[in-house]
């Protein structure tokens, strides 16, 4: 008996396997379908910073207050000063001091100097001011203060030079002889003497007025 003769070239199936489902692989995987990335998590919707605060918005320093460049505030400014009885006090206490430098230059050099004069009256007015303000009160208490300060060292001067004559000390011509210390003053003042006397007080009030 005799074979049918099989088709020449007949394709093979590879692997021996039958086609299936239309696949002429049977063997290989099927082609994946849907997600290729199944098994991974969704990429992230919405804010990608869900678990980060928001960006702070408003003033970035809201626990301070605000300054003229919105970051911490100056320090304010110190208040003026305007302490009256300060400022009297030290005047008077500045006339004393320059009393009596006055009347120990008028003493040493045996003259006056219209400078020294001036220089007393702008000490008691600067100093008055500086510490106590320039108010109109304390200028006026400065200034009579001046001219009390220019006669009182005026006084020194002259009982230094008595004392020298006299061949006492100073201490017994200023204090045993006051009244005659102040009689020879009035006897021998003349305009000049008057004139430093105005000086002090208007060098009082540019002093105060400088210091202001």
């Amino acid at each position: 008996m005799s074979q049918p003769v099989q088709p020449p070239n007949q394709p093979q199936q590879p692997y021996g396997g039958q086609p299936a489902d239309g696949n002429p692989y049977p063997g290989a995987p099927a082609a994946p379908t849907g997600n290729p990335y199944g098994d991974q998590p969704p990429a992230p919707t919405g804010n990608p910073y869900g678990q980060q605060p928001p960006a702070p918005t408003g003033n970035p320093f809201g626990g301070q207050q605000p300054g003229p460049f919105g970051g911490a505030p100056f320090a304010p400014a110190p208040p003026a000063r305007n302490n009256l009885a300060l400022g009297v006090l030290v005047a008077l206490g500045a006339a004393v001091v320059a009393a009596v430098l006055y009347g120990v230059i008028l003493g040493s050099i045996e003259r006056e100097i219209g400078y020294a004069a001036v220089g007393v009256g702008f000490l008691v007015g600067f100093a008055a001011a500086k510490l106590g303000g320039a108010n109109p009160v304390t200028i006026a208490a400065a200034a009579v203060f001046s001219i009390g300060a220019v006669y009182l060292g005026q006084l020194i001067g002259y009982a230094m030079v008595m004392s020298d004559v006299a061949r006492v000390s100073f201490s017994e011509v200023f204090l045993d002889h006051f009244d005659t210390v102040t009689q020879v003053w009035k006897e021998e003042a003349d305009f000049m003497r008057y004139l430093f006397l105005a000086l002090g007080a208007v060098a009082a009030i540019g002093g105060a007025k400088k210091a202001g």
